[in-house]
């Protein structure tokens, strides 16, 4: 109604996440409009896309509510919403909206609609009490899941689903993972269940990441420069390193294809031997987002197998007066919150960092665990987010 309004933590200026650009502020209470919907959120996902966003490697319009892994329920509905009522529970992802009429819309790729807008990105996302977003891009969730175990698989998931899709893999092809963070450890588990006779290597210098490979059913383990027992017939890239993808497509089969899930790298991509590395009908391949059919099909099949993340249940988020993000990690916990291991409030950076090293080594080996982590008010883990 007019005149209400909520709480959010906007993005006003891009910098370095430790100069706390993100503030707490007060915002008109968003009212949805024809096909729209409004959702009270309960939880939001911290990804590493935000942490780019915050700091102008991925620039996003600005003032801005960040925030694209959201799960909440309907509060109000626009005229002409038939998909969803109020009080379902809905999830909404990175993609936002598509102008539905281009060429793009019409083959289902919105993904790469000149016109789709990003979650948290061009439109208020999730770092807030309430948003809307087009009825057509909010999703139902599965039963299974808890609010907090939702959250990250709405872009770690979805993200890491697409990639599988687009590589094609078929029954016995062999497939390579580069990096084994938040996506990649949910694809191991897709091609486990889909895929059963199809080997996986994992090649990554983490050795945290390495046992968890095999804990999941890696069948060869390796670092970067390493190479598998054969040449895969499908690669698929989740790192930010520009060499991987020549190092990828040297020991990619003939007829084999590399994809890229990656929304960006962070130093360039080497120069290539077109002999070496593309001849023999070797593919590229990248992912651009996600579309609605990805978000649609992932769910019930994560639910399913399943894949459920690791995350403690608590009341619906509050929103602190400071925040501040611990490198490497990335570990987002906010001063003045209690830390779950203590329940305690920590105000002295040296006690936070203690604490959140013994709660990291708590959770240490769970195969959920994402490499961004962030605490609400209540002291509950609210969410593991996209780290690569």
């Amino acid at each position: 109604m007019p005149g209400q309004t909520m709480k959010a933590q906007l993005l006003s200026r891009m910098a370095p996440i430790e100069s706390h650009p993100l503030e707490p502020a007060e915002l008109p209470l968003p009212e949805p409009g024809p096909g729209d919907i409004r959702v009270q959120v309960s939880v939001c996902g911290a990804c590493h896309t935000e942490l780019d966003e915050i700091e102008g490697r991925l620039p996003p319009a600005l003032p801005i509510v960040p925030g694209h892994q959201v799960v909440g329920h309907v509060d109000r509905v626009g005229a002409g919403v038939v998909r969803h009522r109020v009080k379902d529970r809905v999830g909404v992802a990175w993609i936002h909206s598509a102008c539905g009429t281009c060429a793009f819309c019409a083959s289902g790729n919105e993904n790469l609609c000149p016109r789709a807008r990003w979650t948290g990105k061009d439109v208020n996302g999730g770092y807030a009490e309430f948003l809307v977003v087009p009825d057509a891009f909010a999703y139902p969730l599965p039963e299974r899941y808890t609010d907090a175990q939702a959250a990250p698989l709405l872009c770690a998931g979805v993200v890491g689903y697409r990639a599988l899709r687009l590589a094609g893999v078929q029954s016995g092809d062999s497939v390579a993972l580069y990096g084994f963070g938040a996506s990649a450890h949910i694809v191991i588990q897709i091609l486990k269940h889909l895929h059963s006779r199809s080997p996986v290597f994992v090649l990554t210098r983490n050795e945290g990441h390495q046992r968890m490979a095999r804990r999941l059913g890696a069948d060869w383990v390796g670092g970067p420069a390493d190479t598998p027992p054969e040449p895969p017939a499908r690669a698929i890239d989740f790192t930010p390193v520009g060499d991987t993808i020549r190092a990828a497509l040297q020991i990619l089969r003939p007829g084999g294809r590399l994809v890229i899930n990656a929304i960006r790298k962070r130093d360039p991509v080497p120069e290539l031997d077109y002999a070496t590395h593309l001849w023999a009908e070797k593919e590229l391949k990248s992912v651009a987002n996600v579309t609605r059919r990805d978000v649609e099909e992932f769910l019930p099949l994560a639910a399913g197998i399943p894949i459920v993340p690791v995350g403690l249940d608590g009341p619906r988020h509050c929103l602190p007066k400071h925040n501040y993000f611990i490198r490497p990690g990335v570990i987002t916990v906010r001063f003045g919150d209690p830390i779950p291991t203590t329940g305690r409030g920590v105000t002295d950076k040296g006690e936070l960092m203690k604490l959140v090293r013994m709660e990291i080594e708590r959770l240490r080996g769970n195969a959920g665990v994402r490499k961004m982590v962030s605490y609400d008010g209540s002291g509950a883990l609210r969410s593991v987010g996209d780290g690569q």
